[in-house]
């Protein structure tokens, strides 16, 4: 059965960078897009950014387009996000999942957008933006 970790979480001061990483466990990715989706305390759970693995194009939140970058290693089986210019509205539980096959006609940002469209989920891991 095919999981979803996530890494590379944890506490980074206000301006700082982290990369998350989401990994495979149990199989190889069969996906058609990768996205990570972040959730704060009392709030709804929120898409930042996906990419279609097919042909790499990628999509950002408002929220964190302009200090965001996501990327996939085919070697490696994972797809990171790296976030820069860190700061505490950024502080939440970010899960990566994944879209298993094409959706036709929704664009990347719709898809982002709606977790209903994801069927496997890791975990998560904390970011804490903090001085």
């Amino acid at each position: 059965q095919l999981h979803l970790v996530e890494s590379g979480g944890g506490l980074v001061q206000p301006g700082g960078s982290l990369r998350l990483s989401c990994a495979t466990s149990g199989g190889t990715v069969d996906a058609y897009i990768i996205g990570w989706f972040r959730q704060a305390p009392g709030k709804e759970r929120e898409g930042v950014s996906c990419i279609s693995l097919n042909s790499g194009i990628p999509y950002f939140a408002t929220s964190v387009k302009g200090r965001s970058a996501i990327s996939r290693d085919s070697a490696k089986n994972t797809v990171d996000l790296q976030m820069n210019n860190m700061q505490p509205e950024d502080t939440a539980v970010y899960y990566c999942a994944r879209v298993p096959g094409p959706i036709a006609d929704i664009p990347l940002s719709r898809v982002c957008a709606s977790s209903r469209f994801f069927d496997s989920w890791g975990q998560g891991t904390q970011v804490t933006v903090s001085s």
